[in-house]
């Protein structure tokens, strides 16, 4: 038995399923069809099969984009998988279309709503539209919070069965609790994540600089690939001293460890990863307040939370969580912990996909 997996790239798909893909393998043969890239070799090392697929990720071109579902076709004709597996707007879109043509039942996840329904205008017309008919048979569709799941429904972009997971949730394992760190030498902010406009990096920048001039204590670490043209204004603020750019690391809870707390202002997400990974890891979270990151956590019990593309919010909530006391931070992270062991655990996801996988399978 195959099964076809469709993503954008095999960062995200290693970094947040591969314990998914490690649980399928014990049951069926795994293709993944996705750009290359440096973990794909780690997927073969675990014995998948893998289909070197180019991906404009950025690309806002629907005629363009469209000879990606012709691309999915060739695939799945070839490889006649049993069921497939999509992630992220464009495999969800052109690999539905696609299994649709070739009658293959698929399931499809709605890693949140992105710019391209959300921005507004004709995109976003376009997008809706060929959102309806991308996932119209799919057998299954995983939304990450409940705020996408019901945009789905009342647009009728999807009117079938649909599943409730926290995100990809978080390995407990690899992201165990850390000892909360002195203040001695000051206090770290961690930024993870694409450097980019929807993440709130504007906001954090300008943040960043008011912060400094009244807390010389205070520190902020950046820790992403540049995902547009940022890198004048990372650099800038480098420059001046306002944050501390490391790029992109393999390995992040090293710097989460070293953290006091893990501040991400974005616009949208389907559920934050990195703060599942922040308070898996007992560090409080500065986020704002949106779907896909308020989920997370519990206002002023293990986090706190900041308007969206609000600057004087974000300082705001930055200036209160300064004030707190060390023990207060502290108790933060420890009550994030206890909620990502009760409601988080990668595990309750895997199993999740795999009673579907296995229904579809069945039927």
């Amino acid at each position: 038995m195959k099964v076809l997996i469709l993503t954008n790239n095999d960062v995200g798909l290693y970094k947040f399923r591969k314990e998914f893909v490690q649980c399928l393998m014990s049951s069926y043969k795994v293709i993944l069809s996705l750009p290359n890239g440096e973990y794909v070799r780690l997927f073969q090392k675990m014995g998948c099969k893998y289909i070197d697929t180019p991906f404009n990720r950025r690309g806002k071109n629907p005629l363009r984009d469209f000879s990606q579902y012709r691309t999915y076709k060739r695939i799945i004709k070839a490889e006649s998988p049993d069921v497939i597996l999509t992630y992220t707007i464009k495999p969800n879109i052109y690999g539905g279309l696609a299994a649709k043509a070739c009658h293959i039942p698929f399931l499809a996840t709605v890693t949140g709503m992105g710019t391209a329904l959300e921005g507004g205008g004709m995109l976003a017309r376009i997008t809706t539209l060929l959102y309806s008919k991308g996932l119209k048979t799919a057998s299954c569709v995983f939304f990450q919070n409940d705020t996408n799941r019901r945009f789905f429904t009342d647009k009728k972009l999807y009117t079938g069965k649909a599943v409730l997971v926290p995100g990809s949730g978080v390995n407990l394992t690899e992201h165990p609790y850390e000892e909360y760190p002195d203040e001695g030498n000051g206090i770290n902010l961690l930024f993870i994540g694409r450097i980019m406009k929807d993440k709130g990096i504007d906001e954090l920048l300008t943040a960043a600089e008011q912060i400094k001039q009244r807390h010389s204590n205070v520190d902020f670490t950046l820790i992403g690939q540049y995902d547009e043209s940022y890198q004048n204004k990372v650099e800038e603020a480098q420059r001046c001293k306002n944050v501390d750019y490391l790029g992109f690391q393999s390995d992040v809870h090293s710097f989460i460890k070293n953290a006091h707390a893990v501040v991400l202002p974005s616009y949208h997400e389907g559920m934050a990863n990195v703060l599942e990974e922040a308070a898996a890891s007992g560090r409080p979270v500065i986020a704002s307040s949106i779907p896909g990151c308020k989920e997370i956590f519990d206002e002023g019990i293990s986090g706190l939370s900041c308007r969206p593309r609000d600057v004087d919010s974000l300082v705001g909530t930055i200036e209160k969580f300064i004030a707190l006391s060390y023990e207060q931070k502290k108790a933060m992270g420890l009550a994030g912990r206890k909620k990502m062991e009760r409601d988080f655990d990668r595990q309750k996801v895997v199993n999740a996909y795999i009673e579907e996988i296995n229904k579809v399978i069945g039927e």
